[in-house]
Order: C-alpha cells, then sequence, then structure tokens
C-alpha cells in the first residue's frame, strides 16, 4: 500500500461503516434481524464499490448462521491495494432488532493474505484486554490465573475488574469461575466485537473479555487490537464432535493458540466501527428534523493512530445511502 492510499483509506472505510449504520438503524427496535441486515449489507457493499481498493471477503459475518451478507471471496472496491477484508455489518443484530445498547458497524483491512480464516472452525475461545495487561493474559491458565495477572497488571484489585462475557449456557462453568475469584461481570447477549472493544478502550469501565464466540469477531478484533495495542488469544472451539472430527481432518490444530499476529500478521490493519445503537464505546446513529448524526472509531495500526470521528449527515446523503432518489 502506497502512504498516499494508507492515509486516505482510514476515512474511506468510516465512510463504510456509516453507510452500513444509517441503513441498519432504520430498523431499530423493529424485530426483524432478516431486513436489519439485509439493509446494512446493502449499505456498506455500495460504499465498498466507490473505495480505492482491490478487495476480497475473506471474513463475512453472515456465513455463520446464514444472515444475507457480504459473502466470503466477494471482489469489492474500485481497484487500488491488494487487501483482504473482515466485515460484520451489523454485530449484534439481535440488540437492534430489540433496541439494545452496543450494536455497531464494523470493517476490518489488511494487507492480502494476512487474515487468519479457517471454514471448519465458527466459534473460538477467547480473551481479550487493554494495553496495560496485553503481555499478562494466557489463554491456557485458568480463569483465576489470569484475573489475578490482569489486576497485578494494571495495579489493581482483582475484586474491582470487570469481566463482559456473552451470556450462554456454554459459560455458566465460566461465569461461576469468575465469581469465585470475585471479580464483577457484565454480561451481553449479543456482539463480542464490542466485548473485545470495551476491554481494549480506555474509560469503559471494562477489564477483559473471556468465553467462546465467533471465529470471524475474533479476526475483526484482532485488527482493533493491532492499533489499540491491546491482546487477544484464542483457541479454536469446535461445537460438537462432527465439527471436531471434520477440522482435525483439515488439519486444524485445535491445541494451537492464535495470538493477534496470528489472526491478522500484516502490520498495516486498518479497523472501522459506527454505533449503530447507544454503548461503551460508541454513540449510535440519532435522527433529527433534518440531519443524522454518527459516531465512528478509525484506527490504522501502523500509525497507532486512534480518530472518533462525530458526523452529521443532511437527508439528502441519508437518502442515497439508502438507495433512494
Amino acid at each position: 500500500m502506497s502512504y498516499t492510499i494508507d492515509r486516505n483509506l482510514a476515512l474511506e472505510l468510516v465512510r463504510t461503516t456509516e453507510a452500513a449504520a444509517l441503513s441498519a438503524s432504520r430498523w431499530m427496535g423493529r424485530g426483524d434481524k432478516i431486513a436489519a441486515d439485509q439493509a446494512a449489507v446493502d449499505g456498506m457493499r455500495r460504499m465498498l464499490s466507490t473505495v480505492q481498493i482491490d478487495g476480497v471477503v475473506v471474513i463475512g459475518e453472515g456465513e455463520k448462521d446464514e444472515a444475507p451478507m457480504l459473502y466470503i471471496g466477494e471482489e469489492v472496491g474500485a481497484g487500488g491495494p491488494s487487501v483482504d477484508i473482515a466485515v460484520d455489518p451489523i454485530d449484534g443484530t439481535t440488540l437492534l432488532s430489540k433496541g439494545m445498547p452496543n450494536s455497531i458497524a464494523v470493517i476490518a483491512v489488511a494487507d492480502r493474505g494476512s487474515m487468519y480464516s479457517s471454514p471448519h472452525i465458527v466459534y473460538l475461545n477467547k480473551i481479550a484486554t487493554g494495553a496495560e495487561a496485553a503481555r499478562a493474559i494466557d489463554i491456557n491458565a485458568s480463569v483465576a490465573d489470569n484475573l489475578t495477572a490482569i489486576a497485578a497488571a494494571k495495579h489493581m484489585n482483582v475484586r474491582e475488574l470487570t469481566v463482559v462475557v456473552l451470556e450462554r449456557p456454554r459459560h455458566e462453568q465460566l461465569i461461576a469461575e469468575i465469581r469465585q475469584v470475585g471479580s464483577r461481570i457484565k454480561l451481553i447477549t449479543d456482539g463480542d466485537v464490542a466485548g473485545s472493544l470495551m476491554a481494549a478502550t480506555p474509560g469503559t469501565g471494562i477489564d477483559v473479555l473471556m468465553g467462546v464466540g465467533g471465529s470471524p469477531e475474533g479476526v475483526i478484533s484482532a485488527a482493533a487490537m493491532k492499533s489499540l495495542g491491546g491482546a487477544i488469544q484464542a483457541k479454536p472451539w469446535p461445537r460438537n464432535e462432527d465439527e471436531r472430527q471434520k477440522a482435525e481432518a483439515a488439519g486444524v490444530d485445535l491445541n494451537r493458540v492464535l495470538k493477534t499476529d496470528d489472526l491478522v500478521h500484516s502490520d498495516n490493519v486498518f479497523f472501522a466501527a459506527t454505533g449503530i445503537t447507544d454503548g461503551e464505546v460508541l454513540h449510535g446513529v440519532k435522527y433529527f428534523r433534518d440531519t443524522v448524526t454518527t459516531q465512528s472509531l478509525v484506527m490504522r495500526s501502523r500509525s497507532g493512530t486512534v480518530r472518533m470521528i462525530d458526523a452529521t449527515h443532511r437527508w439528502t446523503k441519508v437518502r442515497t445511502i439508502f438507495g433512494e432518489a
């Protein structure tokens, strides 16, 4: 990637997440996840077609749950540097459909061939934290040892830590172990990219993410960690014996610890996210009589730059994003 393209690409990517967030936001609280997902995909795809990249989608959230999607292998962009693209037009579709916090639109871009992808494993067991405790985590260690190490790195009492965990039956034991240590827990129903951002962004009050979530979200979270200075570690987590056997037959090492650089090994990574509903990291889309406002986060690993962008959109632009005359 040339220096000139690098500088411009960050803001172009924000426009893609803004388009997804603006399109999806009209479905907030309406209970229709498929329609919201389709709107976000359409908005993001339309804007991606104008970005000066030669992109291939290697991570598409919809593959896991048969939702509308930017599909794996789809070529996007108007020509330019060759890049991998990881997208989640709505991280937290259920949250959006219920009008709940922390749904976001996200995209990550890195040099071609640098993003981890395994079609045989759709879930990863993860631990993610911010820069202060990046060297303290070890996914092979116990919950108690990890929380003790994180607390020491952050000069906190372990009882002062807050752990974000997806609220799933599979996490009953994890939750019990966290409570036994004495740390606090923030349960989220969906959206573990947002959960990773909470854990890595100063000022959210969240110290670490733990538990099993989607592998696409793990790769996208790793892209964010590259700029935030945080760390994520993950291990493949087959959902059943059939998935385990297929993964092993394909040569997937189920004991391998995937660190940040394994999930995204490029040193030139871009990450952008726009809030759809309000959350710990980003404000959601707000509608007014003549305008709509968005808040976005855009980061670049090579420079370590992290920008928050508050934007006001006039209805003429918004109608274009919606595909309306």
